[in-house]
């Protein structure tokens, strides 16, 4: 006999501070694990880049992301809507959030309505591209840098900012590339920030992600470096948009941002 599950669901904007800008993300809190493949239908009919799942644990939260197509092991705009949504709406009263995940511990303080993430920095290695990426991409890459022994995220450096911002990729060429997910960048001169960029990731269901907190472990540290400072301020210039103040603080990266609340649900499901 089946019995009837229900789930509470809340989607909120990160990255912003105003409706329908940044990027969404879904949250789903339990009290225990769900079958992964049913936290991946869940994803799926959300369909959004992120839903996000946690389970009490100790003093924080298991924290789980899961795209359309699959589960990812770091997700920074999903888990600022998260922590958002624990103290908004779930109660949660202290200031600081530690959620244990793939990519090891992750915590968010917030100061106000401002949110911080204190996230591992990625250390990034040069790496030759062929044609196929000039190709995929439609502008020929100065640099392209990668984390060592992993396909998750290619960093693309363009000549500007306004290179970045008039990509019109070949989804399927982009999807085709051995990396999950390809950032694009460049000095953000002409849109008043340090840096600019976009991230395309079709080949896990996001042809284009809005607001990509994740990508920053990686943007941050290579801007620190080519512009010899360590405050940094970053816009993503997906056609949403959404602001970044970074800090490179020794082997962790600081994203603030702010997020709003857009829905609060219920999720009907028949339990086996």
């Amino acid at each position: 006999m089946q019995r009837s599950m229900q789930l509470p669901i809340y989607q909120a904007d990160a990255f912003t501070s105003e409706l329908f800008k940044g990027n969404p993300a879904a949250y789903v809190p339990l009290t225990r694990w769900l079958d992964d493949r049913l936290m991946q239908q869940i994803a799926a009919e959300n369909n959004l880049a992120e839903t996000a799942f946690t389970v009490p644990s100790g003093n924080g939260f298991e924290l789980r992301w899961f795209t359309p197509g699959e589960e990812v092991p770091l997700c920074g705009h999903a888990t600022l809507v998260t922590a958002h949504l624990l103290w908004t709406e779930l109660g949660f009263t202290d200031d600081e959030i530690h959620f244990f995940t793939r990519s090891g511990e992750l915590i968010v303080r917030r100061k106000g309505e401002l949110l911080a993430l204190d996230f591992p920095a990625q250390v990034n290695q040069p790496v030759g591209l062929g044609q196929e990426y000039t190709d995929a991409l439609g502008a020929a890459p100065l640099s392209a840098m990668e984390v060592a022994g992993s396909d998750d995220q290619l960093l693309v450096e363009l000549a500007s900012a306004e290179a970045v911002a008039s990509l019109d990729p070949d989804m399927r060429a982009v999807a085709n590339l051995p990396y999950k997910g390809v950032i694009c960048t460049a000095p953000g001169e002409g849109f008043d920030c340090d840096f600019v960029s976009r991230f395309f990731a079709p080949a896990i269901g996001i042809d284009e992600d809005p607001v990509t907190g994740s990508a920053h472990t990686r943007l941050v540290p290579f801007w620190a470096d080519r512009l010899d400072k360590t405050a940094l301020r970053a816009k993503q210039i997906s056609p949403r948009g959404g602001e970044l103040d970074c800090e490179l603080r020794g082997k962790r990266v600081i994203m603030r941002g702010k997020a709003v609340t857009y829905l609060r649900g219920q999720i009907s499901l028949k339990e086996k």
